[in-house]
């Protein structure tokens, strides 16, 4: 799918810290000074989903093949970012590059770990990056405002655009996310050429110490009443200690850590899991005695094109889907067993397929 979501954060927050965590393929220097991570590190990390392992039981193979989320860290945004401060033009570009935001805000104490913003203020870091993101697409908006009022002078068919970007104006001028204004499909193609940086998807991780990690704190509190109404997720998590996790190699190692610190699994599958809706992604299966396989597509797709995602010529020669409902494999125990119960079903091209399908598809070379 190539779908990224980009950890972004002032500096010292803890994105390095959970790109450790997250990553399977990469590992980014995390390191107590501004700018350690000038290029954006990109990390493939696989997505928990527990169904993969029932399905593993039931077809009794020894392959499974978990789907991957991209995830990128971008180097820490200071105030002035937009204006160029601490290679502020390069990060936002990377921003740009993004189809989410992991944005991580510190919740937690710690005089080794430099702060130059001063006391612990999750709303006022958040505010920071918002209004430098704020500030770069109030440049583009108006950029493109300008040019698409002097056409809309001799074209009226402009008129529709110019006042998404109008709106848009007024939304950056008073202190808002573009990503507030709720526009449509067809409103937001006044607007896709720009990339706005404030009307991604958002997703907020706040970085607790190791005694908060379950409850969370006062920090932690105060950003979930201060982002309620944006409707966003808040995940509260101690990076440091979902790093060390990630970090141990042998499975029993990770278990007893866990038990130690009380947690029935890390607190990153809920961050990847809540990633990948944020992204509009769902799963879809294959299971064969050679492998359980998890296959990424957009929440909406037709068979075909979920087909294309296994290969190209699946999506071309495409003739059936056959389908059976994660539900129904799980109750009848088998393929076979579904067939018999008419629990298998014959779909066509125009199949919106649902998350937890198991599909088989038949196509022409």
């Amino acid at each position: 799918m190539a779908l990224q979501a980009g950890i972004v954060g002032l500096p010292n927050v803890g994105k390095s810290t959970l790109f450790n965590a997250v990553s399977n393929s990469a590992k980014a220097q995390a390191s107590n000074y501004r700018f350690c991570t000038i290029e954006p590190n990109v990390g493939l990390v696989d997505v928990p989903d527990e169904r993969l392992y029932v399905l593993q039981e039931l077809v009794q193979t020894q392959k499974v093949i978990p789907t991957q989320l991209e995830i990128v860290d971008i180097a820490g945004l200071v105030k002035g970012a937009s204006k160029g401060e601490g290679l502020g033009n390069k990060f936002l570009a990377n921003i740009r590059e993004v189809d989410a935001i992991i944005h991580v805000i510190r919740c937690f104490e710690d005089e080794n770990v430099l702060r130059d913003e001063g006391v612990i203020n999750p709303m006022g870091d958040k505010d920071i990056i918002d209004t430098e993101l704020q500030l770069k697409d109030l440049d583009s908006v108006e950029r493109k405002l300008q040019k698409t009022e002097k056409l809309a002078k001799t074209d009226t068919k402009l008129k529709a655009e110019l006042d998404v970007l109008i709106r848009c104006k007024e939304c950056l001028d008073n202190g808002k996310n573009i990503r507030s204004l709720g526009l449509s499909k067809e409103e937001k193609l006044a607007i896709e050429d720009l990339m706005c940086l404030t009307d991604k998807r958002v997703l907020y991780v706040a970085n607790v110490e190791e005694a908060s990690m379950h409850t969370g704190n006062k920090f932690s509190e105060a950003l979930k009443e201060g982002v309620k109404d944006e409707g966003a997720e808040v995940i509260v998590m101690c990076n440091n200690v979902e790093e060390q996790i990630a970090s141990m190699e042998n499975a029993d190692d990770r278990l007893m850590f866990m038990e130690e610190y009380g947690m029935k699994e890390p607190a990153l599958n809920r961050l990847i899991k809540s990633a990948y809706k944020l992204l509009h992604l769902e799963t879809y299966f294959t299971a064969g005695v050679q492998e359980v396989r998890a296959w990424t597509i957009l929440t909406g797709w037709k068979a075909p094109q979920a087909a294309g995602v296994i290969h190209t010529d699946f999506e071309k020669g495409f003739i059936k889907a056959e389908v059976i409902s994660y539900t129904d494999y799980v109750q009848y125990k088998s393929e076979a067993a579904c067939r018999e119960v008419g629990k298998l079903r014959i779909e066509g091209k125009d199949y919106v397929v649902k998350d937890g399908d198991v599909m088989h598809f038949r196509f022409n070379v």
